[in-house]
């Protein structure tokens, strides 16, 4: 699938999502979180398609089943009582909900960074933090990269294992677990080595040394300037509201928050609009690209 935030500059990728993953983990309002959660989930499906349904019903929703069952069985807090566990402790309204509440934030903050992963490139993030901090840089692009890669390679040297029949789908239990052990064996001496070639690949090019120059390929233009300008007055405003306690909403020892007013209500329109912004954009550039399809 054609991302067209992804073509954007790699300083309106990084403030993007700094701004929403940052107030996905600290904004509790549940209108936020669903916002949120909704629109990281759209997009996520967007970019990644069949692959983030499968990921999000295998991985994401079973946790956010095991999250909100755990909260109640060990946080007892809260002011509506519903009954009395076997142990004598109560189980709360407020611990149900906070629950959930906590469930959502794990499995949003998880959407955004897996949307994160495909946008946010190794390049773009040499070329934003490599003159700065070249060295940690480096490590943290490769970190990204390397499950992506793990899972390619492992894929591989599985394969070819199982071509000599010692995958470990081949013999009895102990013959599999030999065949696994020697597949991870592999797997790891691939890992540390293609670390040692990057290091001394990167070291002979001179990176990281003073004066040293780099190619680019990215251009700030007209159009990263306003989405920028746009993504960076969100995040005032909404910081804003934060500080002026529009956005306070508490779980114990009562539920209760912020819900009307007219500025609360337009704190939710424009934190909508701001996590809408990478949507809007590809419904965008869709939309050009078929009108240009039509003139061909």
């Amino acid at each position: 699938m054609r991302d067209s935030l992804s073509g954007y500059h790699p300083a309106v990728n990084m403030l993007f999502f700094t701004a929403v993953i940052t107030f996905a983990m600290f904004l509790t309002h549940p209108i936020c979180l669903g916002l949120s959660l909704v629109c990281a989930f759209a997009y996520s499906v967007y970019i990644n398609g069949r692959k983030a349904l499968k990921f999000n019903a295998l991985f994401l929703l079973p946790m956010l089943i095991v999250t909100a069952l755990i909260n109640p069985a060990f946080n007892h807090e809260g002011a509506t009582i519903l009954t009395y566990l076997r142990s004598g402790n109560p189980l709360t309204l407020e611990s149900i909900v906070y629950g959930i509440v906590a469930a959502l934030i794990l499995i949003t903050v998880i959407s955004w960074f897996s949307c994160f992963n495909a946008v946010m490139t190794t390049d773009k993030f040499v070329y934003l933090f490599g003159r700065v901090i070249p060295g940690m840089s480096l490590i943290l692009s490769m970190a990204l990269r390397f499950v992506p890669r793990f899972k390619t390679q492992i894929k591989a040297i599985s394969g070819a294992q199982r071509c000599v029949g010692r995958d470990v789908s081949n013999g009895g239990v102990m013959q599999r677990a030999r065949h696994g052990i020697r597949i991870l064996s592999i797997m790891v001496t691939w890992a540390l080595e293609n670390a040692i070639e990057t290091a001394d690949s990167m070291k002979s090019r001179g990176y990281g040394l003073p004066g040293r120059t780099a190619f680019s390929i990215f251009t700030f233009t007209r159009r990263d300037a306003y989405a920028l300008a746009f993504i960076f007055a969100c995040s005032i405003y909404i910081i804003f509201g934060i500080v002026c306690g529009d956005l306070y909403f508490r779980y114990f020892p009562t539920i209760k928050g912020e819900w009307t007013g007219a500025y609360t209500v337009s704190l939710f329109i424009v934190y909508c609009a701001l996590c809408l912004v990478p949507l809007i954009i590809n419904i965008m550039g869709d939309f050009r690209w078929k009108a240009i399809e039509s003139k061909i």
